[in-house]
C-alpha cells in the first residue's frame, strides 16, 4: 500500500450532485461506499468535509450578514454534512467517529489530535467538521492542519475533475492536466487548488497533496494502491 494514513478532503458541493442545495442521497451513498472500500484496505482515514452545499461562509450576499456570522454558519453546515455521512456509514457497518473543532458536544466529540489518532489506531474512520473552529479560515486550511497534526502521509483532495489543469476543463476542452507540480509552481501559475494558507501549511511541513476525481468509482482505492491518478503537489 502506498499510504498508511491519509486525510481526505471533500467539499460540501461534492454531496450536491444535480441538486442546487442540500444533500443528494445517491451521492452520499456513493461516497460512503468509496470510503468503506478504502478502509477495507487497512489504511487509516480521517476526513474533513466542507459545507458549501448548505451554506458557504464567504457568501453572505442578500442576507446582509457580517463575515464573522457567515463563517460560523458555514462551520455549522459542515457539522450537518458530517452527521449525514456518519449515519450513512454506520448503516454499512463502518465504525466512525465524528469530531469537531467547533463546540457542538451533543452532536460531535471535541477534536483533539491524540484522541483522533487513538480512533484511527482502532480502525475507525474519523470525520472532522467545524473547519478550524474560527472564522476567516477555509476547510481547505482545516484539512491541511489536520493532516499535519495527525502525521498523515498525504492530503487527498477529492474534486470533480481528475487533478489540476492549466484551465477549468469543464469549461475549456483544451485545458491540459498537470501530473506533477510544486507548491511554488502552483503559486506562480495562480492555480486555484486550495487557498494560500493551506498551501503554505503543506509546503512548510513537507506534506504532499494529491488532487483527484473523487466522483469516479474506485479512484480512491486505486490511488491508495499506488496508481498514478490525479495531480501530485509537493515541496519539490
Amino acid at each position: 500500500m502506498k499510504y498508511n494514513k491519509i486525510v481526505l478532503k471533500l467539499s460540501g458541493e461534492a454531496l450536491l450532485d444535480k441538486k442546487e442545495a442540500g444533500i443528494d442521497a445517491t451521492r452520499l451513498a456513493f461516497y460512503a461506499d468509496e470510503i468503506a472500500n478504502a478502509l477495507s484496505l487497512g489504511v487509516s482515514i480521517a476526513m474533513v468535509i466542507g459545507g458549501g452545499n448548505i451554506y458557504r461562509g464567504a457568501q453572505t450576499t442578500g442576507l446582509e450578514l457580517p463575515r464573522l456570522q457567515g463563517d460560523y454558519m458555514g462551520m455549522l453546515a459542515t457539522a450537518i454534512n458530517g452527521v449525514a455521512l456518519q449515519s450513512t456509514l454506520a448503516k454499512k457497518g463502518v465504525p466512525t467517529r465524528l469530531m469537531s473543532r467547533l463546540a457542538v458536544e451533543q452532536v460531535c466529540e471535541p477534536y483533539l489530535p491524540r484522541h483522533a489518532n487513538k480512533h484511527l489506531e482502532k480502525g475507525r474512520l474519523v470525520i472532522i467538521v467545524g473547519g478550524l473552529g474560527r472564522p476567516y479560515f477555509t476547510t481547505d486550511s482545516a484539512a491541511s492542519l489536520v493532516a499535519i497534526e495527525l502525521g498523515a502521509d498525504v492530503l487527498l483532495k477529492g474534486t470533480r475533475v481528475n487533478g489540476v489543469y492549466t484551465d477549468d476543463p469543464l469549461r475549456n476542452s483544451a485545458a491540459v492536466q498537470l501530473p506533477k507540480l510544486t507548491f511554488k509552481e502552483a503559486y506562480e501559475q495562480k492555480l486555484r487548488v486550495m487557498d494560500m494558507t493551506a498551501f503554505t501549511l503543506c509546503e512548510e511541513n513537507n506534506l504532499p497533496m494529491v488532487v483527484f476525481d473523487a466522483n469516479q468509482p474506485g479512484h480512491l482505492c486505486r490511488l491508495l494502491r499506488g496508481e498514478c491518478i490525479g495531480t501530485v503537489i509537493s515541496a519539490g
